[in-house]
């Protein structure tokens, strides 16, 4: 799974485009309704989201306004005893999104809309069912780029990965049932993983998949009756389209209600201005590229920018070496890295 240790002032990164990704956030839950934010009321064997959502905006209200305080600023209740606050200062009434001039009432608002937009991550909420499996039972889900809320909400995490076809998935299913058991709630963790695509995307990859409301999970394309005007994508010849997509996930343990919370913050960039000119990154990429296996490299659409993107990495890859900034043999290397 990637995993590595997380330090508590990692958990929630904040950047100069806040305000870009607040708009997206907002324009999202605006048009998509419950199909980017929603919690799920509990279900024979498996508990409802309203508790975890509850905790999770407190958590995050609260860490917020201590680690960014020139950002946030809050208004307290009185402290009573076994209330979301930290150290006995009294929960938080209302949070202010400072360089907004946005300010949510924690006791009015709906706690998934909130916590979902004091952050520029994507939020997923599991909680454990009786049969031990781990059930997606609350989210915000604005840049989910190449998969739709909607088709995962409500299930369990083995039947999430099963559907949308992630390769190698089947493998790591009791490895990911073991951990999630075990996990504790002062063991946070990271990892990340990347994504290649031929558009600067950040929501919905409309030019990849189509129209939102008409793509197929199972096929990772349009529903054929609903496809229309849209024709699947050629493979481009132009660098300028490739753009590299990140995810950085952190998954924690929640103190009260026993849930894991993944937060999923999505970077993209042009391959052009920022990865390539990484020191031994483009040889490192290209090798990786180069070792997809055959349902890594389908599941990642390589067939649309592989053609463009391995001769720039080579040329970016042999005027690093050329320069005394990388080696050759660095690129090699096995999938993923």
């Amino acid at each position: 799974m990637g995993l590595r240790s997380m330090h508590w002032p990692e958990w929630i990164e904040l950047d100069n485009r806040y305000r870009e990704y607040h708009t997206i956030r907002t324009n999202r839950m605006r048009i998509r309704g419950s199909k980017s934010v929603r919690t799920m009321p509990a279900r024979p064997g498996v508990p409802g989201g309203a508790d975890v959502a509850m905790e999770v905006m407190h958590e995050l209200a609260e860490y917020l306004s201590r680690r960014y305080p020139q950002m946030f600023k809050v208004t307290r209740l009185p402290y009573m005893k076994d209330d979301y606050g930290w150290y006995k200062e009294g929960q938080i009434k209302t949070i202010e999104i400072v360089p907004l001039g946005e300010v949510h009432d924690l006791e009015a608002e709906d706690p998934m809309t909130v916590a979902g937009l004091l952050v520029q991550d994507d939020l997923f909420l599991t909680v454990e069912g009786t049969d031990g499996k781990y059930y997606f039972q609350a989210g915000s889900i604005c840049t989910g780029g190449f998969w739709r809320m909607e088709d995962k909400i409500g299930k369990a995490l083995d039947d999430i990965h099963m559907g949308g076809n992630v390769p190698q998935c089947k493998s790591l299913k009791p490895s990911l049932t073991r951990f999630f058991r075990k996990m504790r709630t002062d063991k946070p963790v990271l990892r990340n993983n990347y994504f290649i695509q031929i558009d600067s995307e950040l929501s919905w990859s409309e030019p990849t998949n189509g129209h939102e409301d008409a793509f197929d999970e199972g096929t990772h394309e349009p529903k054929r009756e609903l496809w229309g005007d849209f024709k699947p994508p050629e493979p481009t010849m132009r660098i300028e389209d490739i753009h590299f997509r990140t995810e950085r996930q952190s998954l924690r343990r929640m103190p009260r209600t026993g849930a894991i919370l993944f937060t999923v913050r999505t970077y993209i960039e042009p391959m052009v201005c920022i990865l390539a000119q990484e020191p031994g990154v483009p040889g490192r990429l290209a090798s990786s590229v180069r070792s997809f296996p055959d349902d890594i490299f389908v599941y990642k659409a390589a067939h649309l920018y592989r053609d463009a993107l391995l001769p720039y990495l080579d040329e970016a890859h042999q005027k690093q070496v050329e320069a005394g900034i990388a080696e050759e043999g660095e690129e090699k290397g096995n999938y993923p890295y």
